[in-house]
């Protein structure tokens, strides 16, 4: 019997998750269409919103759709209380849950992130501090874009 569960929930399980996916895709590509200062100014308004809402809810139903379920216990510092969100180990899908539950913040990641498909979309929409592994002064310059944001009394998302 629960061969026979496995073999119908599986497919259903990867239908809900590609379609979670695409509405993703599609709520970061809305948020980021058009944007001024793309990548230099932090979203506001509707935009922001729109991510922290849609991807918040979406990333939290494809971890619902995959078997999770996640409780939280206390309340996660303000962007007043602290602009760098410290989360680790950070080695697994599991980041997503975290990144969720804090409201999407920025986060700090490769640069060659940016160009896949879809999941691109969607982490630009989160206005990562995109990090070259190319560029030997790119750790120096990585530090000094999370100090910039760090110090800007909330205008940008908390960093993770």
């Amino acid at each position: 019997q629960t061969v026979l569960q496995g073999i119908i929930l599986l497919p259903l399980r990867v239908i809900c998750i590609v379609f979670i996916l695409l509405l993703a895709w599609l709520s970061a590509s809305i948020a980021t269409c058009c944007q001024p200062g793309r990548g230099f100014l932090p979203l506001k308004g509707w935009r922001r919103r729109m991510i922290q809402t849609t991807l918040s809810s979406l990333t939290r139903m494809a971890y619902f759709v995959m078997g999770f379920q996640v409780k939280v216990k206390g309340k996660a510092a303000s962007i007043q209380e602290a602009p760098i969100f410290v989360a680790a180990p950070h080695s697994s899908f599991f980041d997503a849950i975290i990144c969720a539950l804090t409201g999407m913040p920025s986060i700090v990641s490769r640069a060659e992130n940016l160009s896949t498909p879809v999941f691109g979309t969607i982490l630009g929409s989160l206005q990562p501090v995109a990090v070259s592994r190319q560029d030997p002064d790119s750790r120096k310059n990585t530090v000094a874009e999370i100090t910039r944001r760090a110090l800007s009394r909330g205008q940008w998302p908390q960093v993770i």
